[in-house]
């Protein structure tokens, strides 16, 4: 990989963190907003009925996971660039092989080869697979 293309690859994962820390940053406070009551306006922090109740509930429990999987993409955006700053980028964490360039431009911060990722994914649906991929 030449340097050109580590440093490509070094803005794409920094602008995808940027973009993300916003949306990590809306759907926190997305999630940690009141139900009903005055967060809708009335006086009461009763909500106005048991199907605002219920999806309010909904939303925020929609929301944690969209948080949840924000934060574990930066997690791996992170280790991407410390896998950069290594020089390890771009190697299969697992064969040592080369991720293609192709993977590499969807998946930025993935540290598998297609072959391996979809190996570990069935290993994980056994039960006995390593990290989240």
């Amino acid at each position: 990989m030449t340097t050109a293309e580590r440093e490509e690859y070094r803005q794409n994962l920094l602008a995808l963190g940027k973009r993300l820390g916003g949306d990590i940053s809306g759907i926190t406070n997305e999630v940690l907003r009141q139900s009903g009551g005055e967060a809708s306006g009335s006086l009461s922090n009763a909500p106005l009925h048991i199907a605002d109740l219920g999806t309010d509930t909904f939303e925020q429990e929609m929301s944690a996971g969209l948080l949840e999987n924000d934060v574990q993409i930066m997690e791996q955006i992170h280790a991407a660039l410390e896998r950069l700053n290594q020089g390890t980028y771009g190697l299969c964490q697992e064969c040592r092989q080369e991720i293609p360039a192709e993977r590499l431009r969807v998946l930025p911060y993935t540290p598998y080869c297609v072959e391996c990722a979809r190996k570990l994914q069935a290993q994980k649906q056994e039960g006995q697979g390593p990290p989240r991929l």
